[in-house]
């Protein structure tokens, strides 16, 4: 029986999580950055607050030689340098139950060796439930690592017990094209099951993201408006100050539209404009978002050009910092044509959101961290207060914050103390950290516990991701085919004049991305 762990009070029964059962985390590149800066410390957390069952442990594998005092060690560091809560005791509890083992990804006897010691740590643990398989690898070792799991007897529950629920785990980027990721989706279900496979997207486990079905499913006042009669476009952004830091190996032969807009991007846009599910469970919500992928309008077509644009960094200032521009970062190819800023204008082809345009763009080195939905409502039909010069009042603007602060806004015309006609637009906000006065628990606590628990609704299915690559591969193509330089953008700017024709072309403007930051 799992316990039911409460998040706020006893008495809030609508606040409570789900702790896991007994679990065995076995993470495929345990001395790589991510597991040690995210995934360690974000487990720590959770068995911190009492959500791990104490019959669980960790094992780490990589190609690095370490011992597990190495590893024990290493992890420490990282929890104490990114975590804010720290018990002495929760701990020394928590690091006795990290273990390493070493070896090379295509050597089917280091598998055979994992096969080994899970047994041994099983018994030691008394953990014999739930295995989940962790790969915080580059992408190219995902097949390699899967075949050898399942000849090993890793991957169906019948061949290691019969008990037993084994889960894959699988970061993104799956695949770098349609073609890729059916042939990475069809390798791994060789070995794996559907209802196995976890591929995490770490936007789906922000609080604000997942806020959006509370928001529209749980209210009566925004779903008689939540459509094309009332709402005139919706715009999604995910801007960054920083460069490619020291990705410029993966980001090279990426770019903006594989790194965030086949996946964040567009995971967002579902949530925002799919129907409501008949249950909040995995498959209902993830059946809707895939039928309102399918729901978009094909990008084919010789006037590609006007749905989309990409730019590339130059130098320029941020924060009042000179940087580099990207074609002079370290790694990159000094000819490189890899896009840092994506911006497309998409429709979608149904009864709700007919011609509704919704603008999307990503890119790096601009002028603010922001990431946020906002949706643009529909001007008045007739303005009562013409004769005073207020023919054209600014529209409502609901906006869902997800970064640098989880938050919600919504702004509306209101009279403000003075003469009889004294309008202004008011803000209506709400900030997380201001009214819960709590830490807010990072993305992928909440899909590493989901992930233990069983619970796939915030991670990605197979049919999501082939939808997604299909959309976007006439970008893609006319990308590669067309051997034209990247239109470019001064670092630190809010946009550039190619990104600005197409939203300006439908007689609109891209929200600012330096504003005031929402009040607690």
């Amino acid at each position: 029986m799992q316990k039911i762990k409460p998040l706020v009070s006893k008495r809030d029964i609508l606040c409570a999580e789900t702790a896991a059962g007994p679990n065995s985390l076995v993470v495929f590149g345990a001395s790589g950055d991510l597991t040690q800066r995210k995934l360690l410390v974000n487990v720590f957390k959770l068995f911190s607050q009492d959500l791990l069952d104490k019959r669980f442990y960790v094992l780490g594998c990589g190609r690095k030689r370490l011992s597990d005092e190495d590893f024990r060690g290493r992890a420490e560091q990282s929890i104490r340098d990114n975590s804010n809560f720290l018990s002495p005791d929760d701990l020394d509890a928590f690091t006795s139950r990290l273990y390493y083992l070493d070896g090379d990804y295509n050597d089917p006897d280091f598998y055979r060796r994992i096969k080994t010691k899970l047994a041994e740590l099983d018994e030691k643990h008394n953990v014999y439930e739930s295995l989940v398989l962790y790969l915080s690898v580059p992408p190219f070792l995902y097949a390699t690592i899967v075949e050898n799991l399942g000849s090993a007897g890793l991957a169906c529950p019948n061949e290691i017990g019969s008990e037993r629920q084994i889960r894959l785990v699988v970061e993104k980027p799956f695949g770098k094209d349609l073609q890729s990721a059916v042939e990475l989706n069809n390798c791994i279900s060789h070995c794996f099951d559907e209802s196995q496979i976890y591929r995490i997207d770490h936007y789906l486990g922000k609080e604000t993201v997942q806020n959006i079905l509370m928001l529209r499913f749980a209210n009566t006042i925004f779903e008689p408006i939540w459509n094309r009669n009332y709402i005139d476009h919706v715009q999604i952004t995910i801007a960054e100050t920083v460069g490619i830091e020291h990705r410029a190996g993966y980001y090279d032969s990426a770019g903006a539209l594989r790194d965030m807009f086949q996946n964040h991007m567009l995971q967002m846009l579902t949530l925002v404009a799919m129907e409501a599910p008949i249950s909040f469970e995995a498959d209902y919500v993830r059946d809707e978002k895939v039928k309102l992928l399918r729901s978009i309008r094909s990008l084919d077509g010789e006037k590609l050009n006007d749905f989309w644009v990409a730019g590339q960094y130059g130098p320029g200032r941020i924060n009042g910092k000179e940087v580099k521009g990207y074609l002079e970062e370290t790694g990159v190819r000094p000819d490189s044509r890899t896009e840092t800023f994506a911006a497309a204008k998409l429709f979608i082809d149904n009864w709700r959101w007919q011609d509704v345009p919704f603008y999307l763009r990503t890119g790096k080195r601009l002028a603010a961290k922001d990431t946020e939905i906002a949706i643009t409502f529909k001007d008045v039909p007739y303005s009562m207060f013409a004769s005073v010069g207020l023919d054209e009042l600014p529209p409502n603007i609901l906006v869902l914050q997800i970064q640098p602060k989880e938050g919600i806004s919504l702004s509306f015309q209101a009279k403000r103390p003075g003469s009889k006609i004294c309008m202004s637009t008011l803000d209506m906000n709400f900030s997380y950290e201001g009214v819960f006065s709590a830490e807010m628990p990072e993305a992928y606590q909440r899909l590493l516990l989901d992930c233990m628990v069983g619970d796939q609704t915030l991670f990605t299915r197979q049919d999501d991701v082939e939808v997604s690559w299909r959309l976007l591969a006439p970008i893609l193509q006319a990308w590669e085919q067309d051997k034209s330089e990247p239109c470019k953008y001064v670092a630190g700017g809010e946009s550039f004049a190619e990104a600005d024709r197409l939203i300006e072309a439908d007689g609109r403007k891209w929200r600012k991305l330096l504003k005031p930051e929402i009040s607690p």
